[in-house]
């Protein structure tokens, strides 16, 4: 095995990781929106409150996906 056949499996793996890192803040995500909308519609005069809480948890959540791709560069 030759050198740039190692480089080659090495950053398919690091793709991978990246996809997997995703897969968390994804459901985060989704799961946060969903319970988000299901309270504005249970209590719909704490909407604002609700929305900018939301804004402030997708942040957060962002923020994981965004560390992952990081990790991947880093840890080459």
């Amino acid at each position: 095995m030759e050198a740039t056949d190692l480089a080659t499996i090495s950053g398919n793996i690091n793709t991978i990781g990246y996809g997997l890192a995703t897969v968390g803040p994804g459901i985060g995500m989704g799961i946060l929106i969903g319970k988000t909308v299901e309270s504005m519609a249970r209590q719909p005069e704490a909407s604002g409150q609700l929305r900018a809480t939301m804004f402030l948890g997708i942040a957060f959540v962002e923020v994981l996906a965004l560390l992952g791709l990081v990790a991947g560069f880093l840890f080459t």
